[in-house]
């Protein structure tokens, strides 16, 4: 049975994810930030493991994760959590910059790090979902693109580096896609939110279970995704 180990399912594309996985009974390990989410994210996927560990502080995840019973397998690391804070670069506080980060580059990197022994032995996958904020950047999103800019990099260095150990790495870049986060940016600009003009967050996990199931000749590095017409 393949195990999935996935951050952000407790909502939007992450819960899409989950449940597609969940019903076609592939076993699940679900990270939360705190034990009341991990109630909450079990009780919704029954069966499913959780972890906790909160994404915001990275530096406390091998503390974390260390007081935790972890999977004796893992075979991809999904990473779909994500956090967006708008605003210039002149008046954007320090704190926001930091947040954005760590929750969106440095706990992915932290996580990978920590679970790369188990990905090795199982010659696994790991898959960012990024944004299509992680290929350019406009104003007033120079945080959470720098960011996502950063989530590439990572992706990219990991590709090659692991390649020898039989590790496939994909980046997904989905444009606005209709979640809550993206109802959040909308309150940020000041804009009227319409999820019909929008990804439908099922499509953008129709994408991920094709990375996931490709056969072993063939990976998709790197692939964007935008709104229909």
């Amino acid at each position: 049975m393949t195990v999935h180990l996935i951050t952000g399912a407790g909502a939007g594309i992450g819960a899409a994810v989950a449940r597609r996985l969940h019903e076609r009974g592939d076993e699940l390990v679900l990270l939360a930030r705190d034990a009341g989410r991990a109630r909450e994210i079990a009780a919704r996927f029954p069966g499913a493991s959780t972890l906790v560990g909160d994404l915001a502080q990275p530096g406390r995840l091998s503390w974390a994760f260390s007081k935790q019973h972890l999977p004796d397998r893992i075979d991809t690391l999904v990473h779909i959590a994500g956090v967006v804070d708008l605003g210039p670069v002149g008046d954007l506080p320090l704190a926001l910059w930091e947040r954005q980060l760590a929750v969106n580059l440095l706990a992915p990197a932290e996580l990978t790090r920590l679970v790369l022994p188990m990905l090795r032995v199982s010659r696994g996958q790991v898959l960012f979902v990024n944004s299509g904020a992680g290929l350019r950047a406009n104003a007033e999103w120079a945080a959470y693109a720098a960011s996502k800019h950063g989530l590439k990099a990572l992706a990219d260095a990991l590709r090659a580096e692991e390649a020898e150990n039989g590790i496939r790495v994909t980046s997904i870049f989905p444009g606005r896609t209709a979640t809550a986060m993206q109802e959040r940016v909308h309150r940020q600009e000041g804009a009227e939110y319409d999820p019909d003009l929008f990804i439908d967050p099922e499509s953008v996990a129709t994408t991920i279970l094709t990375s996931l199931d490709l056969p072993r000749d063939a990976q998709i590095t790197d692939l964007s995704l935008r709104p229909g017409v």
